[in-house]
């Protein structure tokens, strides 16, 4: 009796990154970081429900990381991503932008259908993978 050898694994495709960071958002995420008055391991990035466009981003500290997250480690720092959020961020370049009025994190997201008019909610759709 001969045995039937096994059909050899397909290869897996490469998992994309969710997330990819500008050097400005990579520098300001070291500068938090080094700043914090406990231990952070990276920020926190995820989606929240609600104002006028029916999302928002949301970024915090993170002091550890879920056996959930996804972690993005991008130009020597980490950003761990909301399980829930995956599907919403995927492609998405996350910039720190500073002038005269105000600082803050900007994502460049190609899933964002729309936004409402003070930039503070989004219309997201899921990624098409």
């Amino acid at each position: 009796m001969t045995q039937a050898s096994p059909t050899p694994a397909k290869p897996k495709r490469p998992r994309p990154q969710v997330m990819k960071l500008t050097d400005a958002a990579a520098e300001r995420i070291t500068e938090l970081t080094k700043r914090a008055d406990s231990e952070i391991v990276g920020l926190r990035v995820g989606i929240k429900n609600g104002g006028c466009a029916g999302q928002s981003y949301t970024v915090e500290y993170a002091h550890e990381i879920r056996p959930t997250d996804e972690v993005v480690e991008d130009k020597g720092v980490k950003i761990l991503v909301d399980p829930k959020a995956v599907l919403f961020l995927l492609g998405t370049e996350m910039d720190y932008v500073a002038d005269k009025m105000q600082a803050q994190f900007v994502f460049n997201n190609p899933n964002q259908v729309s936004a409402c008019g003070c930039g503070e909610s989004v219309q997201l759709k899921p990624a098409t993978v």
